[in-house]
């Protein structure tokens, strides 16, 4: 691999811990420096907050000074869903000169959906010489660039319909609470108006894989329901009552020219039968893939974002999905 990667993580939460976790299995990576605005993190070493031993890499919450006097070439950014949320955070980095690695899912291809925020990142990150990546397992990876890979072998493409079916029992808790399990009909109807249940990513992964096949959409839609339970089921974290949510089911539709082409079924729920990953390509020849079990999403998207770092660095500048990529793999 050559020289080590040095690395700073911003943000250190259950996603950053883990990925300080994966981090630290990497020869070739280095974690250099942390950044987190919780007072009760700020001052400890990054590795200590992942459950490692200490790796001499405090948090501070004065991201500008360490961005400024940090050698990192890269900044692993975990914080917010939100495209209009990261943009100060990303324009800070790239402007010090600083590749970004983010899991921002609103960023994993925002053209379409943010096109003025785009722009402005991708400028900025070609004046800096720096690349911009949003990945993750979902969007980034299982439901928009795998389907695209997959349709390589095709001569035609009429339509692309993708299943992601979780048994969100195994998931972490704040996952299981964003997916709305536990909570009663009408809470469910509060949080989905509120705008806070809802999977982030499921209109950028259409559009990732419309764009990638030259399609132009008429339009997309993404509809949430909940997924209701019909007896009384209990976990770790709590007890889901007859009638009330366990999980969310939300469909993603995309037309061109009148026709339904783009279909991405998320369906995550509490003791969900039959998890499974799939990939349904209508073309020729038609393929039908499917992972068995489905991928742990918290593992994979903290994998699929530290395999990412050396591809990132070694980029070509400026705002790019994992469609502008070469392959990511498992480089250990």
């Amino acid at each position: 691999m050559g020289e080590e990667i040095k690395v700073l993580q911003f943000g250190l939460g259950p996603i950053g811990n883990k990925v300080t976790q994966y981090i630290a299995g990497r020869a070739y990576l280095e974690i250099v420096g942390g950044i987190d605005i919780d007072p009760d993190k700020v001052g400890k070493d990054v590795g200590e907050l992942a459950g490692l031993d200490p790796v001499g890499a405090i948090v501070t919450d004065d991201a500008g000074k360490l961005l400024g006097e940090s050698d990192a070439e890269a900044v692993v950014l975990t914080t917010t869903s939100s495209l209009e949320s990261i943009k100060p955070q990303v324009l800070e980095i790239v402007e010090q000169k600083k590749n970004v690695i983010s899991t921002c899912e609103e960023l994993s291809y925002p053209w379409i959906t943010g096109p003025e925020i785009s722009k402005e990142i991708d400028e900025a990150a070609r004046a800096n010489g720096v690349t911009v990546l949003g990945t993750g397992i979902n969007p980034g990876f299982l439901m928009d660039a795998l389907p695209v890979a997959l349709s390589g072998v095709c001569r035609e493409v009429k339509s692309v319909l993708v299943e992601r079916i979780q048994d969100a029992q195994y998931r972490r808790i704040p996952f299981q609470k964003k997916i709305g399990a536990g909570l009663t009909t009408e809470g469910f109807a509060r949080k989905k108006e509120e705008g806070t249940l809802r999977h982030v990513g499921l209109t950028e992964s259409i559009h990732m894989i419309a764009s990638s096949l030259g399609w132009t959409l008429d339009k997309t839609e993404d509809i949430i329901e909940p997924i209701i339970a019909d007896q009384t089921t209990s976990t770790d974290a709590m007890t889901i009552k007859e009638g009330d949510a366990r999980g969310v089911c939300q469909t993603g539709r995309g037309w061109m020219n009148g026709e339904e082409v783009v279909t991405l079924v998320f369906r995550a729920a509490i003791a969900e039968p039959d998890p499974r990953d799939r990939i349904f390509i209508s073309g020729t020849p038609d393929i039908d893939s499917t992972i068995k079990g489905g991928v742990n999403g918290d593992i994979a998207t903290c994998a699929i974002t530290v395999n990412a770092i050396a591809p990132t660095v070694k980029a070509r500048p400026g705002l790019l999905t994992m469609t502008d990529m070469p392959t990511v793999c498992a480089l250990v």
